[in-house]
């Protein structure tokens, strides 16, 4: 199973799922760390992706070119000007159009205001990914 884990900036959100996809789950499974910059793509890397690329025209050619299994984005990923600015139109719709599963996180952020998730910590939405992404692997 192949998971990929796109962030963007310091990476802090991707190097917290990456952290808790590794504890939770078999050392069997493929993490790749899509990053906008090099300092994300560090982070994840060092969080225990199993490869980890940065830049848009490399994510933009992994999702069009590389079958995986799930999709774990900040919801930021999904629109242009997204992750301050570090999210290009081509980039959203890549990873909207892409046929997987998407796991994306309702961060406060980005004017949107989701019903039901206003209430969550990041923690438990993490929980939850991980917990279904287990589930699937069973």
């Amino acid at each position: 199973m192949e998971i990929v884990v796109i962030d963007g900036q310091g990476g802090g959100l991707g190097k917290s799922i990456i952290t808790k996809l590794r504890s939770e789950l078999s050392d069997s499974l493929l993490i790749t760390a899509l990053a906008t910059n090099n300092f994300a793509a560090k982070a994840m890397h060092k969080a225990g992706a199993t490869k980890s690329f940065f830049g848009e025209n490399y994510i933009v050619s992994y999702i069009n070119n590389i079958d995986f299994d799930a999709l774990i984005a900040p919801i930021g990923a999904l629109c242009p000007g997204g992750l301050n600015n570090e999210i290009t139109s081509e980039l959203a719709s890549t990873i909207f159009q892409k046929n997987c599963v998407k796991y994306i996180i309702p961060l406060k952020k980005h004017g949107f205001y989701i019903p039901g998730a206003a209430n969550l910590e990041l923690k438990d939405i993490i929980d939850e990914i991980v917990s279904k992404i287990k589930n699937c692997q069973s």
